[in-house]
């Protein structure tokens, strides 16, 4: 066990590191829980387009994109890890939000997805996306050396 820092160099050293495992602890919770849950979802939201592209696979692809950056900014927390932790997390926040109020019909391959009613997954998945990704936008903004290590990329 190692002896608290004596000196203020020293004291704002560690209050730093407690500030970057809570910081990268809450992104990657949050980008779990978005993981998760997208998962749990797709099957039941394939059905609408069983030949197309689909709800569920796009379910399925931002579960796939949550774990990736989850797993960038636990391996590196460096601001390129924040930064696509933050574009996943809020690019996906703004879409669970769009389709809960507004109607926006089939383009391209993207499937129209409007369900005007809040349930308890879709919830729990927009509060850690919009929080998940504030966090990790803060982080990837931050002040050289301030979260995260030393390494950059």
């Amino acid at each position: 066990m190692s002896a608290a820092p004596t000196t203020r160099a020293g004291r704002r050293r560690h209050t730093r590191s407690r500030g970057t495992v809570l910081v990268r602890g809450l992104v990657v919770l949050a980008l779990a829980v978005d993981a998760v849950v997208h998962a749990r979802l797709a099957e039941g939201y394939q059905n609408a387009s069983p030949g197309g592209i689909g709800t569920g696979t796009l379910f399925r692809l931002e579960a796939i994109a949550a774990t990736l950056a989850a797993l960038w900014v636990l391996w590196r927390g460096s601001r390129a890890a924040y930064a696509a932790a933050a574009t996943v997390a809020l690019s996906a926040g703004a879409a669970v939000v769009l389709y809960r109020y507004v109607n926006v019909p089939a383009f391209g391959p993207i499937p129209a997805m409007y369900e005007p009613v809040w349930y308890f997954q879709k919830s729990l998945s927009a509060v850690a996306e919009l929080v998940g990704g504030l966090a990790a936008a803060a982080a990837s903004l931050r002040p050289s050396g301030t979260v995260g290590t030393s390494r950059e990329s």
